[in-house]
């Protein structure tokens, strides 16, 4: 007990104890509860558990303590430093589900009704705008999508459309990295009492904590930075409204069934631990590797905040610890000369995905955005020529190495 009320000054403090209570058998590390039902001493108490009169598991798809702790963990991050209206520490709760994906599906549909809209911006997660695209207008629901980092077409769009429910920001955007001003988004939306929710997976809480800045909901998927090392896939709804969060949400994941399994939790625990340790190595090298490639022959374009050159470079200093692992490149060669990139690679890796220990690129127009047709993509900023690069925690110079011989003569 005395470890959870700790008043933690330091990040990777509370990333490495938070969310942690004694196990009863005393293992130094929360175990593997590869339970699928949990029992009771009696039926009165299995009766309490089922009407929520006693705190207690019941089946692993309605929670499990390796669940738990990776839950607790992942919302003392998101709420590290954070106050609320009244000036007291926020208290959140997360959700912890199968994937990404399935945690933007209990968002949604636990929030969302048919005739409501979603109010987004160009540029987001290739699944997230297939689901808004494919699958929402199914459910009656429509996005609506403008260029929100002009706050007055957002304004507009606010106006214009009466029916928008839930502002779904993601900052910054995969894979062209633009960002959005989420502070003033927020407030925006405040005055048309409209709920916002923040995809936070590139930045992680370690960089950007989008509860500062007033959202209702943050969206992660855990596959990526915070797991770390490629292990598992996994997603987490972290939400501000904890009645909201106990009841329509959670009951939404039961139904839903999306929830995750105690080992991908058990990996997820671990790579949480040392998460603001790797990202300051990942965002390091990201830095040399973004400017190296400034100024490299073969590249026309180089989209990392972190560059003076980028046009979000301002808005990345005010809202985020620093800009990230995660930038993409526009080739002068266009296609052909991704594919030869790519080809060429030794040491970095071939791959969807990020945030694991290794250097991964890949080539969103066909691969994470290949379900989006390509006069959206393009208009959006995801060009033939685009390579996505997650920027991992080797030795730079290999990293540099590497890619030097493969943009060679391009």
């Amino acid at each position: 007990m005395a470890k959870k009320e700790f008043p933690f000054t330091g990040f990777t403090s509370l990333a490495i104890h938070a969310g942690h209570e004694q196990d009863p058998k005393y293992a130094h590390l929360t175990p593997i509860y590869a339970s699928s039902t949990f029992v009771y001493d009696n039926a009165e108490q299995g009766m309490r558990r089922f009407s929520k009169q006693e705190e207690g598991y019941i089946y692993s798809r309605w929670g499990n303590p390796t669940f738990t702790e990776a839950e607790k963990k992942i919302a003392a991050m998101e709420c590290f430093g954070v106050t609320d209206a009244a000036g007291k520490p926020l208290v959140a709760k997360a959700l912890l589900h199968a994937s990404g994906m399935a945690a933007i599906s209990t968002l949604f549909i636990s929030n969302l009704k048919a005739g409501d809209q979603i109010l987004s911006h160009y540029s987001l997660y290739g699944g997230s705008q297939e689901m808004m695209d494919k699958i929402l207008p199914g459910l009656g629901i429509e996005a609506v999508i403008v260029d929100l980092r002009d706050l007055s077409k957002a304004e507009e769009a606010l106006k214009a459309n009466p029916n928008i429910k839930m502002v779904y920001l993601e900052t910054p955007a995969n894979p062209t990295l633009q960002c959005v001003d989420i502070e003033a988004l927020t407030k925006l939306a405040r005055k048309y009492g409209k709920l916002v929710a923040c995809d936070n997976t590139f930045a992680t809480p370690y960089l950007q904590q989008p509860f500062r800045f007033g959202v209702d909901f943050i969206i992660h998927s855990t596959t990526k930075f915070l797991n770390g090392h490629g292990t598992a896939i996994g997603g987490v709804l972290i939400g501000r409204d904890l009645e909201f969060m106990t009841s329509r949400a959670e009951k939404t994941i039961q139904l839903l069934g999306g929830n995750s399994n105690p080992f991908d939790a058990f990996l997820l625990i671990n790579g949480m631990r040392t998460l603001e340790v790797r990202m300051e190595r990942h965002c390091n090298n990201a830095t040399e590797v973004a400017n190296y490639l400034q100024g490299h022959s073969a590249v026309a374009k180089v989209n990392y905040t972190g560059l003076p050159s980028h046009a979000d470079h301002q808005l990345t200093s005010k809202q985020m610890r620093h800009p990230g692992a995660i930038m993409s490149i526009e080739l002068k060669g266009g296609l052909q000369a991704g594919i030869q990139m790519m080809d060429r690679l030794q040491l970095c890796t071939r791959t969807v995905s990020l945030g694991t220990c290794d250097t991964l690129l890949c080539h969103p127009a066909s691969m994470t955005h290949y379900g989006v047709p390509k006069e959206q993509r393009e208009k959006y900023g995801i060009t033939d020529g685009l390579i996505r690069m997650s920027i991992g925690m080797e030795n730079v110079q290999d990293i540099l190495v590497d890619l030097e011989q493969s943009l060679k003569g391009l």
